[in-house]
């Protein structure tokens, strides 16, 4: 079990004054991993950065990617606009089975059940059985933001083209069906039966797993 991690989601609000809940921040607290809340959705800062001219404002850029989206967008700030946090948590959880419901995964902690629909999780054509995720909870309304694997996960190869015998030098890839389901481009030694590893960020092959 692991104890809850506790990230802040940094939204932008507009004019109208915050809640009296909401502790205000600017952009000088920006950090790499944050969430941030634009035009109705969350994207997770990858990069960002300052720009200063002699003889303009200040700005604070940052790219950022999609949390429950696929989209990945540029955003700019003046220098010290204000930033409102709201505080997430990250918890670990089981995946169990799919169902009408979406996906279904077990708080580690409490063992409550919760179903994510397929577009807030990370690479399912990974999961396994048991796997043991990263789920995003926004603490206001108690509800799922997204579901991560861990980068790398172990699959057996389930169907292979036979490849060649003692090529392990070659770059050339064929297609491989692992017991997920998915298919991966692996190299011409990988054989059915064989157990690999998998970038799950970028659904590459990494290396074959020895016994």
């Amino acid at each position: 079990m692991f104890a809850a991690q506790r990230y802040d989601v940094i939204c932008q609000i507009g004019l109208p004054l915050p809640p009296q809940n909401i502790v205000m921040a600017n952009t000088s607290d920006i950090s790499r991993g944050m969430i941030v809340k634009l035009d109705g959705s969350l994207y997770t800062i990858i990069e960002f950065g300052e720009n200063k001219t002699a003889r303009a404002a200040a700005k604070v850029w940052a790219k950022l990617k999609g949390v429950d989206n696929s989209r990945s967008i540029e955003k700019t700030w003046n220098s010290g606009d204000t930033i409102y946090p709201v505080r997430v948590e990250r918890k670990s959880y089981q995946y169990l089975y799919k169902d009408d419901t979406g996906y279904n995964f077990m708080d580690n902690e409490t063992f409550e059940q919760i179903a994510v629909a397929e577009t807030l999780v990370d690479a399912p054509q990974f999961l396994t059985e048991d796997q043991e995720v990263s789920v995003l909870i926004n603490t206001e309304t108690d509800m799922p933001m997204s579901v991560e694997l861990p980068d790398k996960v172990v699959s057996k190869v389930t169907y292979s083209e036979p490849g060649l015998r003692g090529d392990t030098a070659t770059r050339t890839l064929k297609p491989a069906t692992v017991a997920t389901g998915a298919t991966v481009m692996v190299p011409l030694f990988v054989n059915e039966g064989d157990v690999i590893r998998i970038n799950t960020k970028t659904g590459e092959y990494i290396e074959r797993v020895k016994d």
